[in-house]
């Protein structure tokens, strides 16, 4: 059994719930714990925070980015997934369920268990990079 910890970027609570209901899902048997953070921009930082703790032994991030008018969605998406990138290089087992969509369409088909399951799908790997870790550890 595995001790892990999802971290979700809380911005649109209707999709957050659904992605974290997935991850719950398949992370049925296995210890875990929720912690919020403002947005995706803050996700590997509390992963990082985490990481020293030595509570955990894997971790899935979730959350949402909605493609705006600005700039500030590439920014977000980009950076966000960057600082995930750079923790799984020191070899931290990450499931990266951060969508990062044109329109709630998308992000809704999925959040959404009962449709694609990002959340489930980002809990699996995040136990198949654990596994990957401790037989090649």
């Amino acid at each position: 059994m595995a001790r892990v910890l999802i971290v979700e970027a809380r911005f649109y609570d209707h999709l957050n719930d659904m992605l974290v209901a997935g991850a719950k899902a398949a992370l049925a048997g296995h210890e875990v714990d929720v912690v919020t953070v403002p947005g995706a921009l803050e996700v590997p930082g509390a992963i990082a925070l985490a990481v020293e703790g030595g509570r955990y032994d894997a971790f899935v991030a979730l959350g949402v980015v909605i493609r705006g008018e600005t700039y500030h969605f590439e920014i977000v998406a980009n950076e966000s997934a960057r600082g995930i990138m750079a923790l799984t290089m020191d070899g931290i087992a990450i499931g990266n369920g951060i969508l990062t969509t044109e329109d709630e369409a998308q992000a809704i088909a999925r959040a959404d268990p009962a449709q694609l399951d990002k959340g489930g799908g980002a809990a699996k790997a995040a136990l198949a990079m654990l596994d990957l870790r401790t037989r090649l550890g």
